[in-house]
């Protein structure tokens, strides 16, 4: 067993991939803005995720903006079998800090194919809606996609940054089996719409499942990780893993050490009583 298989699987439809995935975009450029200092470097994290299990990646065409698919590319394709990219699409990077909502349906289009373009790929597994766009309804958006899916360019959709009125929305447009929110222990906002992904069997995949670093300041996180013989980050990703059975953390990182240590956090499994502890 490789060891992002520890924690088990999940499903994206008809796809099963290993329940502690890779998110890419921490391999581009500072501020996830223009390429890596070192594209080789970038490359072996990613070639060392598969090594190591990862079937399923997350990456987004605004992630560089464009530079995370074309490393993907670079360094994986011809894919292995059984890997898994999501990518999405939906928000545009004018400036480096600045990450704008665009949903309409010309514009998802075309990005979805200067994905497919970047990633090598005739058909993408899994294409997520990035984020509903206040000037564009959203079923105008996610209808554009599933438009898109009828066509043979999409597998699997998903959809991002939406609440639960907006993901019942979706289902009833298209088919979902993804729902990428920011979720975390420190922020459960989307408690309600990891519960409907609970109900429906719905894959639910936490970004900033480490908090950008903030959550493994807490001292309650600090100090069962210590009674543990681990680390803060091993105990916060075992504490996704257990809050329920369609989560896949997505933790990024462009250094190879700190991926083989998130990756071993699959096989931690946390006492009940600590999970208690946690909330």
């Amino acid at each position: 067993m490789t060891p992002a298989a520890a924690a088990g699987t999940v499903r994206l439809g008809d796809l099963t991939v290993n329940r502690l995935g890779f998110g890419a975009m921490r391999v581009c450029g500072p501020d996830i803005w223009g390429p890596p200092k070192d594209r080789a470097a970038a490359h072996r994290v990613l070639r060392r995720a598969i090594e190591l299990g990862v079937n399923f990646f997350d990456t987004a065409d605004s992630y560089g903006p464009e530079v995370d698919e074309m490393l993907i590319a670079e360094a994986l394709h011809p894919y292995p079998p059984g890997l898994v990219i999501g990518t999405k699409g939906g928000l545009v990077r004018p400036t480096r800090h600045a990450w704008d909502p665009d949903g309409r349906p010309e514009h998802l289009l075309r990005a979805l194919d200067g994905s497919l373009k970047r990633l090598k790929l005739e058909r993408i597994d899994l294409y997520q809606f990035h984020a509903p766009d206040p000037r564009v309804p959203f079923a105008e958006s996610v209808g554009a996609l599933a438009g898109a899916q009828l066509a043979g360019k999409i597998r699997h959709l998903g959809v991002s940054n939406v609440t639960l009125r907006q993901l019942a929305e979706a289902r009833r447009i298209a088919p979902i089996v993804s729902v990428q929110n920011r979720y975390n222990l420190e922020d459960r906002a989307s408690e309600d719409v990891l519960g409907a992904c609970e109900q429906a069997g719905i894959a639910f995949l936490p970004w900033y499942p480490l908090g950008a670093g903030r959550v493994l300041r807490s001292s309650k996180l600090r100090r069962m990780a210590a009674r543990a013989g681990t680390t803060p980050s091993h105990v916060a990703l075992a504490w996704l893993l257990a809050r329920s059975p369609v989560m896949l953390p997505i933790p990024g990182t462009a250094s190879i050490p700190h991926l083989e240590e998130n990756v071993t956090a699959a096989a931690l499994k946390l006492a009940a009583a600590d999970l208690a502890a946690l909330g």
